[in-house]
Formats: C-alpha cells, sequence, structure tokens
C-alpha cells in the first residue's frame, strides 16, 4: 500500500508540476499544444488533443497570451479547441476573483498580426474586467484589419452620429455617419448607415462603397439538362472569345452580351439579360488590372452549382443546388499577375420567373494596389469609375474581386 501510495502521489506531482510550468509558459505548454495543433478532420487526433485540452484548461491566466498566440496559424478545429480553453481558464479566473492579465491581452488585441478571432476574444475578456477597455481601443480599430473588431468600432461611432441627429446637428451627424461608413463592411450596418443619411439628405453611392463591378460580358444559355451542363467545358470555359458565337441550348447561336447594372449591389438579373430558361448554364466575364503580382481571393454566393476561374484556372467549384446562400459562403483563392487578369463564373441551373442576381466587388489588401476593373477592347469599361471602386477602405486582409449572388 505505501508503494502504490507513493506512485499516485508521484504522479500528482508530476501532473501539478505541468500545469504551473503551462501557467509560466514554459516547455511543458508548447508540447501541449503542440499536441492540439496536430488534431485533424474528421477526427484525427481527437483522443490525444481531449487529453491535452484537459491538461491546458487547467492552467493559471497568466498562460492566456501564450494559448492565444496559438490560435496563429491553427486549422478550425485546432482553434476552436484553443479558444474554448481561453474561455475556461478565464471563466474560472473570474469567477474565482482571480485577475486576468490585462496588459497582456491588450497588447495582444491591438496586434494586427494575430488571428483575428483570437484578438476578438482577447478583447471580449478584457474589456469584461476592463469597462473602460473599449472607449480606449475602439477609436483605433474603425479600419482594423479584423472584421470582428472593426464591427464594434463602427458602432461605437453610429452611436455618436446618432446622438448628433438626435441634437439637430445635421452636419454633424452627417460627418460622423460618413465616417461609421467609412469602416463599415456588414451590410446590415451600411443599409442602416445609409438608410440614416438618406433621412438627413445626404446619397450613399453603395456600389462604389463595396467596389462592386458594375459591368460584365454574359453568355448563356448553355444545355444543362438534368445537371449534365455543369461538368462539361463548353466553349467560353476552354477559350473566351468575345467576338465568337455558339451553339447554346436547343440549338439557338448565342453571343457574348454587354451588360451594366444599376443595381446598387451590383446585381444581375440573368433571366432579364439572356432569357428565361429552364435547366440550364451561363458564363459571367470580367477584367481586372494589377500592377504587381499579389494574392487575390475570389468570394461567391450561390443557392446552386457554381464555378469560378481566375486567369482560365478552376479556383473553386460547388455542384448543389437549392441549397441556402448568403454573402460569401464560397471563397477561392489565387494569385494576380502584372498586368491583365482574366475572372469568371459559371453558373449552372436557373429557372423561369426567378431573378439570378450576380455581383462582384474588388478591394485591395493593405489599401489598393492600382487594381482596374474594365476590359481594354471590345466590351465594357469601368475606367472612370474603377479608382472610385478600389479606393474603398476595405478589408486590408483580403482582395476581392468577384462575388456571385444566386443560380436559380
Amino acid at each position: 500500500m505505501k508503494h502504490n501510495s507513493a506512485v499516485g502521489l508521484a504522479a500528482l506531482a508530476l501532473s501539478w508540476s505541468i500545469v504551473n510550468a503551462s501557467a509560466r509558459g514554459g516547455s511543458d505548454v508548447g508540447t501541449i499544444l503542440t499536441q492540439i495543433k496536430a488534431v485533424g478532420r474528421e477526427g484525427s487526433g481527437n483522443v490525444e488533443a481531449g487529453k491535452a485540452w484537459k491538461e491546458l484548461s487547467r492552467c493559471e491566466p497568466n498562460a492566456l497570451p501564450t494559448i492565444l498566440s496559438a490560435v496563429d496559424g491553427a486549422d478550425p478545429t485546432a482553434a476552436n479547441w484553443l479558444r474554448l480553453a481561453v474561455d475556461t481558464i478565464a471563466d474560472r479566473a473570474v469567477a474565482s476573483g482571480k485577475a486576468l492579465p490585462a496588459t497582456d491581452l491588450e497588447s495582444f488585441a491591438l496586434n494586427k498580426d494575430h488571428d483575428a478571432a483570437a484578438r476578438r476574444l482577447a478583447y471580449e475578456w478584457l474589456a469584461r474586467v476592463d469597462p473602460k477597455a473599449p472607449e480606449r481601443l475602439l477609436p483605433a480599430m474603425l479600419h482594423d484589419p479584423s472584421v470582428e473588431l472593426r464591427r464594434d468600432a463602427v458602432a461605437r461611432v453610429l452611436g455618436q452620429a446618432k446622438a448628433r441627429a438626435e441634437k439637430k446637428d445635421t452636419s454633424g451627424a452627417v460627418a460622423e455617419f460618413r465616417r461609421a461608413l467609412s469602416g463599415a463592411r456588414d451590410k446590415d450596418q451600411v443599409d442602416l448607415i445609409s438608410k440614416e443619411l438618406k433621412a438627413l439628405g445626404a446619397e450613399v453611392d453603395l456600389a462604389a462603397h463595396f467596389g462592386f463591378i458594375q459591368k460584365w460580358m454574359l453568355i448563356g444559355p448553355f444545355d444543362n439538362s438534368a445537371g449534365a451542363g455543369f461538368e462539361k467545358e463548353y466553349a467560353p470555359e476552354k477559350v473566351v472569345d468575345l467576338a465568337a458565337t455558339h451553339e447554346g441550348k436547343k440549338n439557338l447561336r448565342i453571343a457574348w452580351k454587354e451588360y451594366k447594372t444599376g443595381n446598387p449591389y451590383g446585381l444581375v438579373d440573368l433571366n432579364k439579360v439572356l432569357g428565361k430558361n429552364m435547366g440550364a448554364v451561363a458564363y459571367a466575364f470580367a477584367t481586372v488590372t494589377s500592377p504587381v503580382e499579389q494574392p487575390v481571393e475570389l468570394r461567391a454566393a450561390s443557392n446552386n452549382a457554381v464555378k469560378i476561374f481566375l486567369n482560365g484556372k478552376l479556383i473553386f467549384f460547388r455542384e448543389e443546388y437549392h441549397h441556402g446562400m448568403e454573402m460569401d459562403q464560397h471563397a477561392g483563392s489565387g494569385t494576380l499577375k502584372p498586368g491583365r487578369n482574366e475572372i469568371g463564373r459559371k453558373c449552372g441551373h436557373f429557372s423561369y420567373g426567378l431573378a439570378i442576381p450576380l455581383e462582384a466587388r474588388c478591394r485591395a489588401p493593405n489599401r489598393p494596389r492600382g487594381i482596374r476593373t474594365g476590359r481594354e477592347k471590345g466590351g465594357p469599361s469601368d475606367e472612370p469609375n474603377w479608382k472610385k471602386a478600389c479606393d474603398c477602405p476595405l478589408d486590408p486582409s483580403v482582395l476581392v474581386l468577384f462575388r456571385r449572388r444566386s443560380c436559380g
């Protein structure tokens, strides 16, 4: 019995040693974090990660910055484990009256190199223990690359704008609403600000704010009976020749059509442009010009099948019909080359009586880098408006060139 007790005490001492080393950010916490970050999708490494998480969640509050930093570069599954550990440790500390490392949390939240969701989590816990933190931090976050943090900063300025409007300070209210708009990217906030400005007699160019591309070349319908047309490579998918005609659905000759939408959100009704059809696919084409090589993310929203191309390369596809749709639900990543770049979209299965909106927008990382939209010859050009579309201070972390709304 004495021997067994000694073993038990040794195990307890070892466990306590690991927890204390973890709290100090020593080598053991690094080992634990490595085990958690090794977890894969579909349950790979889950058992090991679960055991490691239990050890990690016993850490003291001063380990929080180290755990938050581990979210950088972690895949979504591992990031969820880590964020849950942060909440568990912080919850326990607050409930027991222990102090959180407020100074370190503030430094983490302000560091734009860290993961956006982790920064948001650090900010939320800081604000919980320091009620003055939002007023101290949010003024500098109106154009922060983290959408999660910027939303709160926009809400703060919105409150100031509404207060001025209630005092009948029209010019001051308009100035504050426009300041809020300069940082707003979420549609609900943008719509609210636009409504308030219009009520004060000020107009808002939503297309310019979001940077929507409003001029397109469109062609269709091509046959998609029984969904066979989604995988079939029709002529526009091989070579884009805007002067060519092609054999479309029901053996009709079809040609590219230039179209400019007046919709403030850049929406295009394909039924209106290409005619109402059942079981069909259509293509949309536009170009952008970049002065340098730079990363790009093409985002899309669609409730039907979709393919996205960049310079002839398929960078995203999803064949699914009549599912839900929300903005930016699909995304494909690629690289812009210096000069002219071609972006394209294939949309499957549009139907009679349904508006088929199509939208795109252009935004640059770390402020725009001279990106231009339009085509050089034989089609639409956004030359007069390209600067408006690309100079708006959108997400510095991503360049969005193409967004698609609905295919059916």
